[in-house]
């Protein structure tokens, strides 16, 4: 048996056709589930402002898949038509140190291709977060390590929540604090910290924003989609992030009115302290042990 020539290549080739093409197809059946193709694979939004954000998203992969149809076509006509050939006498060809009508091209070119995602998503942006109109829900939404807190401002009732236990067991959902919402009401979330940033995130309503301690950050929607959507916060802000989580249902009005009255029934009348923090929280607690400990 002649021992295997390690100068020679091995023909990795297919194997490694075959392997990207499988985790690109495994990719996009994955994707897929979430969304699709015509929507840039992001969720059916369930809001008036959600189509903005997909026209924006689809028209940004178009260009950018324009640019790389070009650049890819560019870079394989230049393998192709530089190649080396039989003939060749191992000469180098001619050198150029510039170029100047083609320096300017791919210097402008650009320049203009970033003025107008600019435009566009400044436009866009400045439409999602305009809080002018007059809202017909106000929530505060409170994020703290890990949960959620939610001030319903003008009904003066309150939801609180509590890390959630993730056990895998089904009816972990129902534990979650959950968000009620009106259908087709124009809603203003009033977004505050406890004690480290956060972020607000529904991702069926393809929009979300920072939660920072101290400030107070705004956005509204209109709602136009009943049915049970998920909610989480999208900044990392502590060892249980991917545990802060809530439940949102979009209701006919005469349901969310019926939610209102449960948590009066319940005594969650006014609204929770901003002001709170889990430090103060857990001093709260260990003076209560405390105190039951001497007792």
């Amino acid at each position: 048996m002649r021992p295997h020539d390690d100068s020679v290549p091995r023909p990795r080739g297919r194997r490694t056709w075959f392997t990207a093409a499988t985790a690109g197809l495994s990719a996009l059946a994955l994707t897929g589930c979430a969304g699709r193709v015509e929507d840039g694979l992001l969720p059916r939004g369930a809001t008036e402002g959600a189509e903005r954000v997909t026209n924006l998203w689809v028209g940004s992969w178009i260009a950018a898949l324009a640019v790389g149809v070009l650049v890819w076509g560019l870079i394989l006509w230049c393998a192709v038509a530089y190649r080396r050939r039989r003939d060749d006498d191992g000469t180098l060809p001619v050198q150029l140190r510039y170029n100047v009508p083609l320096e300017i091209l791919y210097t402008v070119v650009p320049v203009l291709m970033i003025a107008v995602l600019f435009f566009y998503t400044q436009r866009d942006e400045s439409a999602l977060l305009d809080t002018s109109k007059q809202p017909d829900v106000v929530v505060n939404a409170v994020g703290k390590q890990w949960s959620w807190d939610f001030n319903y401002v003008n009904e003066q009732v309150y939801e609180t929540g509590t890390h959630a236990q993730l056990t895998g067991e089904p009816g972990v959902e129902e534990t979650l604090p959950t968000l009620y919402l009106p259908v087709n009401k124009r809603v203003e979330f009033q977004l505050t910290a406890r004690d480290v940033i956060h972020s607000f995130w529904i991702p069926a309503f393809l929009q979300k924003l920072d939660m920072i301690p101290g400030k107070v950050n705004r956005f509204q929607v209109v709602p136009t989609q009943t049915g049970t959507f998920q909610g989480k916060c999208a900044e990392l802000c502590g060892a249980y992030h991917s545990q802060m989580l809530f439940n949102v249902k979009v209701v006919e009005q005469a349901e969310y009115d019926r939610h209102i009255a449960e948590l009066k029934a319940k005594g969650n009348e006014g609204q929770l302290d901003n002001g709170l923090n889990r430090e103060e929280i857990m001093d709260e607690d260990a003076d209560k042990l405390e105190n039951a400990g001497s007792n």
